[in-house]
């Protein structure tokens, strides 16, 4: 069988037959290597470095950014923006008081970065009132309007129907009113003491009150147990959801608590102590103890941060700010509630889907689908679950079955926070009440949690588990989780 070759390519002998006689070739040399001469820079360089309190600062302020992006839900934007206020909370309670407490005991040591604990805290000052300034404007010019959009409406004082009016004025008369207890300050009543991050009003008088006395000034503490904010009746509303702020019943209704007395004015005020736990655990003999006691006083610790309605007037902040021994540079005029954290109730509400993120719904591996088959799964195979894309179920489930298995001989447990009826910890104390060896790692410092956690801690001992707390000179973060079982 002939074959065309004409479209084929043509080869010369060389081509195909390699010269196996040639001498082989000398590789080129690799090109020379340039060098450059140039100085190593020093990792003592402070431009290499950023604080570690300005870097966390910085981080919040992308926290707060979120509630600005339109893609987001309108209540998730608002979480967000509550977020950035939660988080600028604990920043000033814990790393603003370290910082002061560092020049109060002359340890002003410079950092990698160069600065001096005066110069960061210049530095937060700045960036942190501009911040504040931003997140009121965000909440006011943008957020509350787009709320109110939706039928979420928060009713100032000035936009009160008649009929809100008089229901106002009964619900303070009877929720509100029974409960307060105004301070008036004079030689026998010295300013309070007052509670971290409470709400608090100083009120203007003019007149004699009651007992003959001229205050001139008084303090109203706002009770912890009232919600800062209150539903208005559906019939008293134009539909949708409609609240009033504790702060503004408070205000219009300040005359009710001076009688006798003119009020010339009322403003809303907060003060951020120091939070942080002086506990060293190389230090002290019973840790649990020694946390308990300084529980007691965290409330109370020294000012770190003054809030004022920006209505306030100056001599009245300045009386303020000397009373809490703070400057000038440490006091934040805020238009609106000074404690936003106290929105987060909305965020959830349950007629609002669309303003939500849709519920995030985890996977399960299909050999964890029946969770009264747990150990037998497992037995068969190693199961990697990955959260949150997983379900955490089977985890408690297994613990679940293991504190009621007589197979189970001993369980041991880390645990860093839980919360107020954990299902992890009603487990445990079941398989300690039911004879079973049960081990538990309390992380007692974790931070803001330390009570909570002392008291899941009596809690499992009264069951009979042993508890441990952590490893001196070490945080114990790791979830984990060991059962021995025949």
């Amino acid at each position: 069988m002939m074959r065309d070759t004409t479209d084929e390519p043509e080869f010369s002998q060389d081509q195909t037959t390699p010269d196996t006689t040639a001498t082989p070739r000398t590789p080129a040399p690799p090109p020379a290597v340039q060098v450059i001469e140039a100085p190593i820079p020093s990792l003592d360089a402070p431009e290499l470095y950023i604080h570690r309190e300005l870097s966390q600062l910085q981080f919040n302020i992308r926290v707060l950014e979120q509630a600005l992006d339109e893609s987001y839900p309108l209540l998730e934007r608002l979480k967000f923006l509550l977020i950035f206020s939660s988080n600028l909370d604990e920043f000033f309670e814990i790393r603003v008081a370290g910082l002061k407490q560092q020049i109060t005991f002359a340890r002003e040591l410079t950092g990698a970065d160069g600065l001096l604990p005066h110069e960061v805290l210049s530095k937060i000052s700045e960036i942190a009132h501009e911040q504040v300034n931003r997140q009121y404007a965000i909440l006011n010019d943008i957020l509350l309007p787009e709320l109110a959009r939706q039928k979420i409406r928060f009713i100032r004082r000035r936009q009160w129907s008649y009929k809100q009016t008089l229901w106002v004025r009964r619900f303070f008369r009877a929720e509100i009113a029974p409960i307060i207890s105004p301070i008036g300050l004079d030689p026998t009543h010295p300013f309070p003491l007052l509670v971290n991050k409470s709400l608090n009003f100083i009120v203007q008088l003019e007149g004699i009150d009651a007992f003959g006395r001229d205050s001139g000034l008084a303090i109203i503490p706002a009770p912890r147990s009232l919600p800062r904010l209150i539903r208005v009746p559906d019939e008293l509303c134009d539909g949708g959801d409609n609240f009033v702020f504790l702060s503004s019943m408070i205000h219009a209704h300040a005359d009710d608590l001076f009688p006798g007395m003119k009020v010339l004015g009322c403003y809303q005020f907060r003060l951020t102590r120091n939070a942080d736990l002086n506990v060293d655990p190389d230090e002290v003999d019973d840790l649990a103890r020694a946390l308990r006691g300084e529980l007691l006083s965290r409330r109370y610790g020294d000012a770190v941060r003054l809030e004022v309605a920006d209505n306030c007037p100056k001599p009245l902040s300045d009386f303020l700010l000397k009373q809490f021994s703070l400057s000038e540079s440490e006091l934040y005029e805020v238009n609106g509630p000074v404690n936003l954290t106290r929105l987060f109730s909305i965020t959830g509400l349950d007629n609002h889907p669309e303003l939500q993120f849709p519920p995030f719904i985890p996977g399960l591996p299909k050999m964890l689908a029946n969770p009264e088959n747990l150990f037998p799964a497992i037995r068969k195979q190693d199961i990697l679950l990955l959260h949150p894309y997983e379900s955490f179920s089977p985890v408690v489930d297994m613990l679940r079955q293991a504190a009621q298995d007589p197979n189970v001989l001993a369980i041991k447990q880390t645990l860093y926070r839980s919360g107020a009826n954990s299902e992890i910890v009603n487990s445990l104390v079941d398989a300690a009440r039911n004879g079973k060896e049960v081990t538990v790692v309390i992380e007692l410092r974790a931070r803001f949690d330390e009570e909570s956690n002392l008291q899941v801690a009596s809690r499992l001992q009264q069951a009979g588990a042993v508890v441990i707390y952590g490893v001196v000179g070490f945080k114990t973060h790791a979830k984990m989780m060991l059962i021995l079982r025949r």
